[in-house]
């Protein structure tokens, strides 16, 4: 198996971004965001060995309540393009540094995906216990995400590294 990456809603390509962090080995799995949850899911499904599944400022509402979610998909369906561009400008908070170039449209099954996965503990526990060590990425600025409630939850899984000054692409 080879190394993978798994890109996060509507993006594609930026893996470069957080090349500081990504461990680049045949038995590594990471993603970003939405790309997180496609990566835990290809670790826990996968025959293969894995040996750390690196999840960066994994997409995490199950704090969220149903209104938020419901609110979020009504202004996507609403106006995509606006949604998107606001999307962009809050996961590059607090830097200024421009994700524009990997923007690639998503559809409305997508975000609604996200918005709705639910981490399971269970299936946290099943990965470990195969022995797969898992490291969470969180940003304490990031608009998209509540990163103090994704690490209170990740925290007992995972070794978690929180970054106060940055936001959801891991930047300050």
């Amino acid at each position: 198996m080879n190394s993978r990456y798994f890109s996060g809603f509507s993006l594609e390509n930026e893996e470069e971004l957080f090349s500081e962090y990504i461990l680049e080995n045949d038995f590594t799995i990471s993603g970003f965001s939405y790309g997180a949850i496609k990566a835990f899911e290809k670790a826990l499904n996968s025959q293969k060995r894995v040996d750390l599944l690196q999840l960066f400022s994994p997409a995490f509402f199950q704090a969220q309540n149903d209104k938020f979610i419901r609110m979020q998909l009504m202004f996507f369906k609403k106006d995509s393009k606006s949604y998107c561009e606001n999307f962009l400008k809050n996961i590059s908070y607090p830097s200024s540094f421009d994700v524009s170039r990997y923007f690639k449209e998503e559809g409305y099954e997508e975000l609604q995906a996200l918005l709705t996965y639910k981490w399971d503990k269970e299936k946290l526990n099943r990965l470990l216990n195969r022995g797969t060590k898992i490291e969470v990425y969180l940003g304490g600025l990031d608009k998209i995400i509540d990163s103090s409630k994704a690490c209170e939850f990740f925290k007992d899984f995972s070794t978690v590294y929180f970054m106060k000054n940055y936001g959801h692409i891991l930047k300050g």
